[in-house]
């Protein structure tokens, strides 16, 4: 008799655990998707349309491409600039052709801590303009 109420709470207790597992199992699912809509709406709202400004902080400077999240902080040289990761953390300081950009109307070169960023491409990657005024006559030269 014991070994029988013995194999029955065993069986009882796998049987809660069991259940309680698929619950989590399903808890987690729906978290995850839940979790996926979040990230595809937080990607479609930080996604800015071509020619439109966006904050320095949104932009890994090596790569040149806005990443619609905050970058990591690179202060050099009393300006801040910004990468993506460890390697563009290393590189800003070391490299000053990551530092710097060409302004497309004024073909002056430029630190991209100091200037007016724009996305230019489908795929995010940006623009570097001393000011507002310098991509207001670029546009204005190339309609």
């Amino acid at each position: 008799m014991k070994l029988i109420i013995k194999t029955l709470s065993i069986s009882a207790l796998a049987a809660v655990l069991l259940t309680s597992c698929e619950s989590k199992k399903a808890e987690i699912t729906a978290k995850a998707t839940e979790n996926n809509e979040s990230t595809k709406q937080m990607v479609q709202n930080n996604n800015p349309k071509k020619g439109k400004n966006i904050p320095k902080n949104m932009v890994c400077m090596v790569n040149d491409v806005y990443m619609g999240k905050e970058q990591i902080e690179v202060p050099f040289e009393g300006k801040m600039y910004y990468g993506c990761c460890n390697m563009c953390k290393e590189k800003i300081p070391k490299d000053s052709s990551v530092r710097y950009a060409i302004d497309p109307h004024s073909l002056k070169r430029i630190s991209k801590a100091d200037a007016y960023i724009v996305v230019i491409g489908h795929n995010n990657e940006v623009a570097y303009f001393e000011n507002e005024g310098n991509y207001q006559k670029f546009l204005e030269g190339n309609s």
